[in-house]
């Protein structure tokens, strides 16, 4: 029969994983204390207006052209079609509705991956943390912005609800030939109005933005 582990071996193990615990909690504890005062306010996601561009419309109201850097067309969460909704969070996020803006498990397997192939192999960000990025960050790939990162989902989620920052998200994101927003990428990948995709189309829409 297999020999037990001696208690003997097993006390500097744990000894060992108390210390390391210990240090990972007193660096996030460092930085939260050194990084949260310089965050900026959660509250401006509140009243956001999004840039549109100029459109030119002829007398009988059909429109001509649009100008602009941006295509963008906002869409309320009651315009959103729940299919869409459904492959949005199966692709990028699928516990968004359990999470508090961040997702734990999905961190630590992000990280399991890292140290396992040696590459960054998926960020472990949800929903909330891709909306903090695009709206208060950049896409560097440091410790510091993720961890600033983590901090501000968690104070959208504190401040926004669900739903809100999900119709956020939607209207920021960037996905492909200057279309920021899913109404505008409807427009330029089918020439229809969000509403009018099939359900092929709205997951092909979804799907988007890790790969613009």
């Amino acid at each position: 029969m297999p020999r037990t582990p001696s208690i003997k071996l097993l006390r500097p193990l744990a000894h060992v994983s108390l210390l390391a615990a210990g240090g990972i909690l007193a660096i996030a504890a460092a930085l939260y204390l050194y990084l949260s005062p310089k965050l900026p306010s959660v509250e401006v996601l509140k009243t956001v207006k999004f840039q549109t561009p100029m459109r030119l419309y002829s007398q009988d109201l059909k429109l001509v052209g649009e100008f602009g850097e941006q295509r963008r067309n906002p869409v309320t969460f009651e315009q959103i079609p729940p299919q869409f909704i459904q492959a949005l969070l199966a692709a990028e996020d699928d516990r968004f509705y359990d999470h508090i803006g961040v997702d734990f498990n999905g961190l630590f397997r992000a990280a399991y991956d890292l140290v396992r192939t040696g590459s960054i192999q998926s960020g472990g960000s949800t929903i909330t943390m891709q909306l903090a990025r695009n709206f208060f960050l950049t896409r560097e790939q440091t410790f510091v912005r993720k961890f600033n990162e983590i901090l501000l989902a968690l104070r959208i989620e504190d401040e926004i609800d669900k739903n809100a920052i999900l119709t956020l998200y939607c209207n920021k994101i960037f996905l492909g030939n200057r279309s920021y927003g899913i109404a505008a990428a409807a427009e330029t990948y089918y020439g229809r109005p969000l509403a009018a995709l099939e359900l092929a189309e709205l997951a092909m829409i979804a799907g988007l933005p890790k790969a613009p």
